[in-house]
């Protein structure tokens, strides 16, 4: 991901001054804020505005579509050495066929249970996606530099056979630098021992990089569906937009891209630009990014104006373009950080009102490549976050981290299943409306838009999308009056009503459609879908309750016309027209006009959107259920593979031959109903199941800070003697104190200070970096000085503290430092170096007197860069105690500690690690997402971090929040089997701190999932060589 906005509109911003960080603000803006539509959203009433008028024009030379000249790629030889996936102006070809790449982002190592992919990805699919887009991470895999670790919860290979079995393409999309609010924005720790810009052609940098696209492009290789893989494109870089120096560096992208191609890379190559900034145009296919409602997701009910006229007319006009037109971030969700609103809010802001108004206003623009930031967020398990987030990663998608489905799953499935069966809107190209010509075709009405869109082949069907300028009005009335292809249809709707368009609304009207074998002349409701069933055509339109439609079809005689209900619609037949007027049903009841060898299907939203279009052959509908993953046909059985969350009511449409149906495996009562429909009851099978009670368990607890001690011996340590840093931030010191220049890049880092007092010390004070939301604390010789507990608006902090007592002459002193280290800064700007910020201590002294310093020490994770836990990988483990002696992996024997609760805690500062163990038995064929949950406890200041066996899935601030239930998937989790439960407690007041509460609570309820689960690796205790 992204900055969300021009540097020009970012700098311009009135909210800049007001932001937590300008690297926050950068990532937050997507245009310049508006205070004027800064407005709540009002309650929305059922009142009609004054009555509009909007022509449906035939094509005239007002309205011809722009010229464009073709034109080439810059400075890369793009001569196709493969024929599978091409392109042209208007669409990806995949074998020939025309496709609309419609994916969703999901990352592979925000996950390390590698068996649940395939849960992610059949949803994905389920909801009518054909593809999913990865980032991959450089820093995780090349951690040391030169050693690449591909192990199992790592290796991307399972993730791509998942997307192959689950019926995905894949954009591949590996950087080599990604953002995606991960430390370093998946930049190597090492590389901040790397002199000079990266992302850029400087040597160093280029030179870095080389072995990880020699490495990963291998990958990509072996699996572009030329070799029988499933990856179809490569996204090279990741929003080269914004450079530290003015000058967008052609001789790198260059190099970069024919270095991916040296290493086997044959699919096209596309760019993710973060705005329409015409960068990085030597891809074969240019592509872009939006995020049109930022990320202050504390206010959900604020919206910014609807999409400007950029987003439909600037594509077309001025920008240097090649291939179809491409988004690769359009937004999906938001990410949240700490001390934010918590992603409940964000999945309101990015919500089902959202998805229509936003991705219909993408439709106007005539993309034909659109990837979903984020479909799945995840977890930033470990330290994979960069300071901005917190542990979790759920991004408020359509899928949650816990893999439950929002409501906003369903609304965008009505919108893919549309685009999979419109192929006209492949070849669609937008009329050129200007603002004077689009208020003239809406007779002078400047309170909608309407975008037109029209297919330059067979037909013309035409997609009249409208929606609102600002999207806060209410309900407002529009008449349509135009001519059709070959059709005068005078005054749209004939019936004596209005149409109705919500606020925060946006509908697709179609003309000159073709559905199968039935011509949809023009219709004012929704369409859903089409399928053919035995001969028979099934088309599903769909509205929201109560609003009045009407649909005229073209037919050859007025023969076997039926209807299902017999209530609130009417129809006429005139010129071998038939027009159908009808209301949207409440409470499910849906319409069935059958007409011809077509059967019209007349649902509410929420129904259309609980239907499941399964490709079965011939195609299958389910009507109702949580989730429908998959079905097939076997002689007279259909078989249906989803996921139930109560008794559910399944209709069923197939072909004649099925009688009988099966629900993941089991037969079930099968009862013919009307027009052909089958209905089965489905009760699934919900079992309690005992969950231990974590605060009334057996725990043990061990002091986790014996360094702060005199007698701690730290010559193991790392000695912090260099007086060189490649780091452009120069320390105020002598010494370079900087956690990176020594191989430590995550977690909790010590410090500690050896001096000879030269008597009279009295205060010690210091500028301290950690990231945004860090904190520390600080003890001489065992005694505390003092902490800060971290703030979101600031990575670094100057502190100052008397001392206990002042110091002698001649006596020895230790000052013992515990930062914490919230990731590496990310490096959005290119030909910067902002991932190598700091971390450690940039300036320090005394007052009083000046002490004769001896050296200074300091440690991280066991091992550094040559971690030692190679299976849960290098960002798993910081630099405490427990975590350097294995305290937190299951095996260890703490027979010795003492007996004592995290909800006791301690009466003194310090780390405190506690331990546990509890068996779990679930049931197979269910999903249960758990989670383990804190509270806060007001006024108090202290840090904790969660491990279940082994693994680091928690960081929690309890000052700052705002994260206090933190999901922990199955296979990390044992369902069958014992658990090992470590959490750490670093205290930082005086009085010590302890846990409010802690419990292990379902999420939610789900008979199905995608079948057995295996645990990630989980490696047990044994004596750590050198650990210290």
């Amino acid at each position: 991901m992204m900055n969300k906005g021009s540097f020009a509109e970012w700098l311009d911003s009135p909210k800049l001054q007001a932001s937590q960080s300008p690297a926050r603000q950068l990532f937050g803006a997507t245009q310049r804020p508006q205070s004027a539509i800064d407005i709540l959203m009002p309650e929305v009433s059922r009142r009609i505005f004054t009555a509009l008028q909007l022509v449906l024009a035939v094509l005239s030379p007002a309205f011809t579509v722009a010229s464009r000249e073709h034109q080439q790629p810059l400075g890369v030889d793009h001569t196709a050495t493969q024929k599978r996936v091409t392109w042209d102006e208007h669409s990806l070809f995949i074998d020939g066929k025309r496709l609309f790449v419609f994916s969703g982002e999901v990352h592979p190592w925000r996950n390390p249970v590698q068996s649940l992919h395939l849960d992610v990805l059949q949803k994905l699919k389920a909801a009518g996606f054909n593809a999913v887009s990865i980032y991959f991470h450089w820093g995780v895999v090349e951690y040391e530099r030169g050693v690449f670790r591909w192990n199992e919860i790592f290796d991307i290979q399972p993730f791509l056979d998942a997307a192959k079995e689950a019926g995905l393409y894949v954009i591949a999309r590996p950087g080599p630098y990604v953002n995606a609010e991960t430390t370093g924005g998946g930049f190597p720790g090492w590389g901040t021992r790397v002199e000079g810009l990266w992302r850029k052609s400087n040597r160093n940098y280029t030179e870095a990089y080389k072995p990880f696209v020699k490495e990963f492009g291998a990958l990509i290789a072996k699996n572009e569906i030329t070799k029988g893989g499933p990856i179809i494109l490569v996204q090279v870089e990741n929003e080269y937009s914004g450079f530290g120096d003015g000058i967008e560096d052609f001789e790198y992208e260059w190099e970069l891209l024919q270095d991916f191609k040296d290493a086997g890379i044959t699919v096209p190559t596309v760019c993710d630009d973060a705005w329409l900034g015409g960068h990085f145009q030597s891809v074969d296919i240019y592509g872009w990014n939006s995020y049109p409602l930022g990320f202050d997701c504390s206010h959900p009910e604020i919206w910014h104006s609807a999409p400007p006229d950029y987003f439909y007319n600037l594509y077309n006009s001025r920008i240097r373009k090649h291939g179809p037109k491409s988004i690769l971030e359009l937004q999906a969700g938001g990410f949240d950080g700490w001390g934010g609103a918590g992603y409940g809010a964000c999945g309101k802001l990015i919500g089902p009102e959202f998805e229509r108004v936003f991705y219909k206003g993408m439709y106007g623009s005539a993309v034909k490549i659109m990837n979903l930031y984020m479909a799945f967020g995840g977890t930033n398990w470990g330290q994979l976050a960069e300071p901005g987030v917190y542990t979790s990663y759920d991004y408020g998608s359509i899928i949650r981290e816990d893999r439950r489905l929002r409501d906003k799953y369903y609304e965008l499935k009505l919108q893919t299943q549309f685009l999979a069966v419109s192929p006209a809107y492949l070849t669609s190209t937008p009329w050129q409306l200007t603002e004077s010509k689009q208020i003239e075709i809406l007779k002078g009405t400047r309170n909608v838009v309407l975008t037109v869109l029209e297919d330059t082949l067979d037909l013309h069907t035409k997609f009249y999308i409208v929606r609102q300028v600002i999207a806060v009005y209410p309900f407002i009335g529009i008449d349509l009056q135009g001519k059709t292809y070959n059709y005068s249809t005078g005054t749209i709707p004939k019936a004596d009503h209005k149409l109705e368009l919500q606020a925060r609304d946006s509908n697709i009207l179609l003309v000159d459609y073709k559905a199968g074998e039935t011509h949809i002349i023009y219709s004012t409701a929704e369409l859903y879908t089409w399928k053919e069933i035995d001969g028979v055509n099934y088309i599903i339109l769909y509205g929201d309750p109560n609003e009045k439609h009407e649909a005229a079809f073209k037919i050859t005689e007025p023969k076997d016309f039926s209807v299902h209900e017999e209530e609130d619609w009417s129809y006429q037949i005139d010129d071998a027209i038939l027009t159908v007027n009808f209301s949207i049903l409440e409470d499910g009841d849906t319409h069935s006009i059958k007409f011809g060898n077509t059967v019209l299907l007349i649902f509410c939203r929420e129904v259309a959107s609980k239907t499941w279009i399964l490709d079965t052959k011939p195609p299958a509908i389910v009507k109702g259920g949580y989730l429908i993953r998959s079905a097939n046909v076997e002689g007279s059985k259909l078989h249906l593979k989803g996921d139930l969350t109560q008794a559910t009511r399944l209709h069923i449409l197939a072909t004649k031959a099925v009688k009988q149906v099966t629900f993941n495996g089991k037969a079930v009562d099968t009862q013919p109903a009307t027009d052909g429909w089958l209905y089965v009851m489905y009760t699934p099978e919900l079992p309690d199941v005992k969950l231990p009670e974590l605060s009334k368990l057996d725990w043990k607890r061990a002091n986790s800070l014996p360094e702060i001690d005199e007698g701690y011996d730290d010559s193991n340590w790392v000695t912090a003697s260099n007086t060189y840093t490649p780091n452009r931030e120069k320390p105020a010191v002598k010494e370079v104190l900087y956690a990176s220049d020594y191989g430590f890049h995550s977690g909790n880092i010590l410090w500690r200070g050896h001096f000879t007092a030269s008597g009279g010390e009295e205060e010690f004070w210091a500028v301290i970096q950690g990231g945004q939301a860090f904190g520390y604390s600080i003890w001489d010789n065992g005694a505390y000085v003092g902490f800060w507990e971290g703030d979101v608006t600031t990575g670094r902090h100057r502190c100052n503290f008397k001392l206990p007592k002042p110091w002698k002459k001649g006596d020895k002193h230790i000052i013992t430092f515990l930062q914490d280290h919230m990731g590496l800064e990310e490096n959005w700007t290119a030909a910067t170096e902002h991932f190598k910020a700091p971390r450690g201590i940039f300036d320090y002294g005394f007052k009083g007197a000046e002490p004769k310093l001896i050296h200074w020490k300091l440690t991280g994770n066991l091992g550094g860069e040559k971690y030692l836990d190679i299976e849960r990988g290098p960002l798993n483990e910081g630099g405490l105690y427990g975590e350097r002696q294995g305290w937190h992996l299951p095996g260890f024997d703490d027979s010795d500690w003492k007996a004592a609760s995290p909800l006791d805690g301690v009466k003194e500062p310090g780390v405190t690690f506690y331990r546990t163990t509890f068996n779990l038995e679930v049931p197979s064929g269910l999903d249960y997402p758990m989670a383990i949950e804190y509270s806060n406890s007001t006024g108090s200041y202290y840090r904790s971090q969660i491990y279940v066996n082994g693994y680091q899935f928690g960081k929690y601030v309890n000052s700052i929040g705002p994260q206090k239930s933190f999901f922990i998937p199955q296979g990390i989790l044992n369902y069958n089997g014992k658990n090992t439960l470590a959490i750490s407690i670093w205290a930082m007041q005086n009085e010590g701190a302890h846990l409010n509460s802690l419990d292990l609570r379902i999420l939610g309820k789900v008979e199905g999932g995608v079948g057995p689960v295996k645990n990630s690796p989980a490696p047990v205790w044994s004596r750590r060589k050198n650990a210290y």
